[in-house]
């Protein structure tokens, strides 16, 4: 039979002994084998190690980065409406495109042209210089990968539509913000008006819808991509006078959250290397 138990090592609340001794005799004995016999306590967490971390192969096919997918509930009552909404209203982007009929904001890229040194964008040169703008970004492969409507593309803007590579309107020829039943409230920005007449304007929206349907919907992708890639050097190289650019797409915030996430990754490397010296370094003491 084992002996009366020592008063020592009961538990109370002053006394912990009855914890740290058990604990303590074995670490003794962990330590008493390390000693004994310490490779395998140094090969096996290698190789565990490294049989783990060999899944980091996959990551690239298994990483979602999507910004719904991730902010959002998976069984939203948001995602079942617009599900719906898709089913009841299909688009089609390959012959009757429609902004308004579109169940999510769409594929597309965006620019607007500012007028410079305060004048109208509906000025000849500044008119002159976003038809050049528009015919950069209006090549042959957005051509075939562009949301068509009436045997076309869509246009970006409703003057554009209009008027094509005529000059520019007369001021005063157009109504605000409706004109000839053409809502131009999402076109034209900083409008002045005489009477409902269009006296001029600061800003010009252009809007490049492509299709989502079908199998250039990861030819759009990729259009849009190397469209956020080049953009920038294209409009320094047409040496706009009469206009600022600045530009968007339906990928802009996808690419900066993506951006961010490999921006954070090195400091969070750094920020584990430091505390786990640090730790490494205060139990040596």
């Amino acid at each position: 039979m084992a002996g009366p138990r020592d008063p020592a090592e009961r538990c109370s609340c002053r006394s912990t002994h009855c914890v740290e001794r058990p604990l303590r005799r074995l670490f003794e004995g962990l330590a008493s084998a390390v000693a004994a016999c310490p490779w395998p306590f140094v090969l096996v967490p290698l190789l565990l190690s490294g049989g783990l971390g060999a899944g980091f192969l996959l990551l690239p096919q298994r990483q979602a980065n999507d910004i719904e997918g991730q902010f959002t509930p998976t069984r939203g009552p948001a995602k079942a409406e617009r599900d719906f909404v898709r089913r009841h209203f299909p688009p089609n982007d390959s012959e009757r495109f429609s902004a308004p009929r579109l169940p999510t904001e769409g594929a597309y890229a965006a620019l607007i042209a500012v007028a410079a040194n305060g004048t109208s964008v509906l000025h000849p040169a500044a008119w002159a210089d976003v038809l050049r703008l528009n015919a950069t970004v209006h090549d042959a492969e957005y051509e075939r990968l562009c949301a068509r409507t009436a045997g076309g593309c869509a246009g970006p803007n409703p003057l554009l539509s209009r008027l094509g590579h005529a000059g520019p309107p007369a001021p005063g020829s157009l109504r605000f913000p409706v004109n000839d039943g053409v809502f131009l409230g999402a076109a034209l920005g900083g409008v002045e008006t005489d009477g409902g007449r269009v006296r001029g304007a600061r800003a010009l929206k252009l809007v490049y819808y492509l299709r989502e349907d079908g199998p250039e919907a990861r030819d759009s992708r990729q259009w849009l991509q190397s469209f956020l890639r080049d953009i920038s050097s294209k409009v320094a190289d047409l040496r706009l006078a009469s206009i600022q650019v600045t530009y968007f797409t339906s990928l802009s915030r996808q690419e900066e959250f993506e951006g961010n996430t490999r921006s954070v990754i090195p400091l969070f490397s750094i920020t584990y290397f430091l505390t786990i010296t640090f730790a490494v370094i205060s139990c040596l003491r």
